[in-house]
Order: structure tokens, then sequence, then C-alpha cells
């Protein structure tokens, strides 16, 4: 019998990310889910942009909606550091944060 390895790693399991992503990749479930199905990108590009199968978009997909309370909560913490941050003087967040020095 053959057995299959999860594809998504939790963020309580992972010592890359601190919330779902696809297993040996940095990419997370939450960036797979934005791609296809807040900016319409088909499963396939998503796959080939990240050296992924197909299967492994979907899997993801199927984590985020299996997990929506996990989710939920990864996107309200995401949402709390970006707000610390954009109040934070000394925290870069992008180019217009650096000096001119």
């Amino acid at each position: 019998m053959s057995r299959q390895m999860n594809t998504v790693v939790s963020g309580d399991e992972s010592d890359v990310h601190d919330e779902p992503h696809v297993r040996d990749r940095r990419i997370t479930v939450r960036h797979i889910h934005a791609l296809v199905e807040e900016r319409g990108l088909d499963a396939q590009t998503v796959a080939d942009r990240f050296d992924l199968t197909a299967a492994k978009v979907y899997h993801a997909l199927a984590y985020y909606h299996d997990h929506p309370e996990e989710m939920r909560t990864v996107e309200e913490r995401r949402r709390e550091l970006h707000d610390a941050a954009a109040n934070d003087p000394n925290v870069v967040t992008g180019p217009e944060d650096l000096s001119d020095a």
C-alpha cells in the first residue's frame, strides 16, 4: 500500500513559516489562494511559476478551505504585524521608508 505525504505543512509543525505552506517549499497556502482565487490566475500557471505540480496547488487550496479558522487567524496575525510595522519608524516596509542620506 502506498503512503501519501501531506502536501501542506501547518504553521505549528513548520521550521520555515509560521503559517501553512507547501512542504519543502517557502510558498504559503495564503499566497497560492491569493494568486488563484483573488487574482484569477490559472492553477497550472501558478504551478509552473513556482515549480509545483497542479495537484499541489489544488491541495493548498483545499487546505485553505478545509481550515477556515486557522486561515482567519493567519490573516489577522499578518494584518496586526503589518499595522505594527507601518506605525514603527524603525521598520522599513518599502523604498519610501529609506532616507536619501
